[in-house]
């Protein structure tokens, strides 16, 4: 099974914890639901696991984020495993994705390019659970448990 590592910053805003997540690029995700994503990416031979997560950051977003880590842990999903920590930062929302080619329109013998992602943006827990990629959603509940356990947020 293929393995990704990945990064999800987030920030507490009048109390409210918010992460940054990215839309993925391209015209699958153009017009669908939970087509949101933490920022992630394959990990390349040999590659350690975290390098591999800031290097997809640099990547999708042109930026880099640093700050104690929270390991969130593994996931699975899309036929990967995927690793992901949380980091307290504040990347802009302005972008600059690296691009992929493909045959578009398919069977058109044309290659169009797209970014990898295409907008970033901050959500509040709950909404980031609604747009997330379904099998994204758990990453969200372990660090709103993270941040209680720190006392970054209150006990519910």
């Amino acid at each position: 099974m293929k393995r990704s590592a990945g990064i999800v910053p987030f920030r507490i805003r009048n109390g409210t914890p918010e992460v940054y997540l990215i839309h993925m690029g391209g015209p699958y995700w153009k017009n669908k639901e939970r087509s949101w994503s933490v920022v992630k990416g394959e990990i390349e031979e040999g590659e350690d696991l975290f390098a591999a997560a800031r290097r997809e950051f640099h990547e999708e977003t042109g930026q880099s984020v640093e700050g104690e880590l929270i390991d969130l842990g593994e996931i699975k999903g899309s036929g990967k495993i995927l690793r992901v920590w949380a980091v307290r930062a504040e990347p802009s929302t302005r972008i600059a994705s690296n691009t992929f080619t493909i045959e578009w329109p398919p069977g058109s013998g044309r290659q169009a390019t797209f970014p990898e992602a295409d907008r970033a943006a901050w959500f509040d827990l709950e909404r980031a659970r609604e747009v997330l990629a379904a099998y994204q959603e758990p990453l969200v509940d372990r660090l709103e448990e993270a941040l209680r356990r720190r006392g970054i947020i209150p006990p519910r």
